[in-house]
């Protein structure tokens, strides 16, 4: 479930030599497609699992968006940042049967739903579809119900959909990826994200493109929404308030340049091509993310969850099987920046070493790293 960066959105474009250069691995910010063993869909249990936690939230917003709307005859449905694979239609089919279960209570057709699934051009949409059949069979033997399903190619930091059209919103661990890399992040050389070891200046940095987009998303959805129309946003965070720079030994990025660092020290990568890359990714705290949501002014907080979160050590007991779930769920979402980054030749090594980091610090238990799932109402 990710937005990458399109360089032709006027309002969230890089300098062009940059873009083609320095932050060209940003536009490879896509999930690993196919079906095959490092792919996305193969190795993405910790984000169905997500869903599953978040699965409450999204039935009672799906139930008070049908009431208070009235039972319209017809929903438009939008998933933004679907990405590809399986996952792409769970939280579609909890809403249809949410829907459907709600409407034969209190004795009323269930409508007609548009379900669209948004990510960007380059995202394996084929992979995604190859389940619709599958889907619509699952639905019309569980509800019965009149669904049709559409790809919705764009990035969300822009327009994507009809004024006042959409009635129910739902994203799932998409928006912690920024439009792209922070500017002045010339000292935090040796760190892809920010760490202990981070200036200020990197977080302020991270801190304030967050903030942009974040509010630029809210503003577009504002016009796509119908007025009391719902929005269910599921984040990567951290649970952190005091110290913005802090995040634990085992977090997932902090791990990668701990990988990405032994391979420079045995001479795979070079020193300088490790300090030019830098995530376009942030995990907001929930002040944080509140603070976006009220200055906006759209959409009122209609709850605030937050949820742990364990990439990989909650499969296996096995140190060795857990580290390697996770850095192979690290790879399917990272794979391709780093291949346009550093060359697809260290990959295996990298990921290795990832696993084997993993391993050693599989007794952290100060961990900031959480979900927050957040549900909005338009005003």
């Amino acid at each position: 479930m990710d937005p990458r960066f399109i360089n032709t959105i006027p309002s969230l474009r890089y300098d062009d030599d940059k873009c083609d250069d320095e932050y060209a691995f940003v536009k490879a910010l896509c999930m690993s497609g196919g079906d095959g063993a490092n792919s996305y869909s193969a190795n993405s249990r910790l984000q169905k699992k997500v869903l599953s936690m978040a699965k409450p939230v999204l039935v009672r917003n799906t139930e008070e968006m049908m009431m208070n709307l009235d039972f319209p005859t017809y929903i438009k449905v939008a998933e933004l940042g679907c990405s590809s694979g399986q996952n792409s239609f769970l939280a579609i089919f909890e809403i249809i049967n949410t829907i459907n279960v709600l409407c034969q209570h209190v004795n009323k057709n269930s409508p007609e739903i548009d379900c669209c699934l948004n990510d960007l051009p380059e995202n394996d949409f084929n992979t995604t579809f190859k389940f619709v059949p599958f889907f619509n069979k699952e639905l019309m033997i569980t509800n019965k119900s009149s669904c049709f399903v559409y790809g919705a190619p764009g990035s969300f930091y822009s327009r994507l959909f009809s004024r006042n059209s959409l009635h129910l919103i739902h994203s799932s661990y998409a928006l912690h990826w920024l439009s792209k890399v922070p500017e002045k992040l010339e000292n935090n050389k040796g760190n892809l994200y920010i760490t202990s070891s981070s200036p200020q200046s990197a977080y302020k940095a991270y801190l304030n493109q967050f903030q942009k987009d974040f509010t630029m998303f809210l503003r577009l959805r504002s016009e796509e929404i119908v007025s009391n129309g719902r929005m269910v946003l599921n984040f990567i965070g951290r649970n952190t308030l005091n110290d913005p720079l802090y995040r634990d030994c085992c977090h997932f990025w902090t791990l990668l340049s701990n990988s990405l660092r032994d391979l420079v020290f045995e001479g795979l990568v070079s020193e300088s091509k490790l300090d030019a890359f830098n995530m376009p990714f942030y995990d907001p705290n929930v002040q944080e993310l509140k603070e976006v949501i009220q200055k906006e002014g759209s959409f009122e907080i209609n709850e605030l969850e937050s949820h742990g979160f364990d990439l990989g050590h909650y499969y296996e007991e096995d140190d060795f099987e857990a580290g390697r779930n996770e850095a192979n769920g690290i790879r399917a979402v990272s794979e391709p920046m780093l291949i346009a980054h550093f060359g697809e030749e260290i990959i295996d090594t990298l990921f290795d070493k990832y696993a084997y980091h993993v391993t050693q610090h599989a007794n952290c238990r100060n961990k900031t790293t959480v979900s927050l799932v957040v549900s909005l109402t338009k005003k």
